[in-house]
């Protein structure tokens, strides 16, 4: 799977210290970067150089994102068998979303106030 148009990527996230291996990480950035562009209209979509604050926003999304599927994982059991003792787990960052939303929400909108592109404001949902 091609991940392509990322916001931030994999070398920039482990420079800022992200711990996860590159393929979860392209996931939860994908589910981060889909967030912002709900919230910006699509304003950053084919923007060449993506401003430091998104990157930071991605950085912290993902962040939040994994922290609660990290909890999720100690809650949620999806399945247990006792022969052989197994149990399944399941944790999606799609409903780590939506019942995540507010503080997803308050991240993009505190991190992202004030950041123009193009000559506008990126998040702004105003009529001109």
């Amino acid at each position: 799977m091609s991940f392509e148009g990322q916001y931030l990527t994999f070398a920039e996230y482990k420079s800022l210290g992200g711990t996860l291996e590159e393929t979860p990480f392209n996931v939860a950035e994908f589910y981060s970067r889909k967030e912002i562009d709900i919230r910006t209209q699509n304003r950053l979509n084919g923007v060449e150089e993506i401003p430091d604050e998104v990157k930071l926003c991605v950085y912290n999304l993902i962040n939040t994102l994994e922290k609660y599927k990290n909890e999720s994982l100690k809650r949620n059991i999806s399945s247990e068998r006792v022969g052989d003792y197994s149990v399944s787990y399941t944790s999606d960052y799609k409903e780590i979303i939506k019942s995540k939303s507010s503080e997803i929400n308050d991240i993009i909108m505190n991190s992202l106030y004030g950041v123009i592109v193009n000559n506008e404001h990126i998040i702004y949902a105003g009529v001109k």
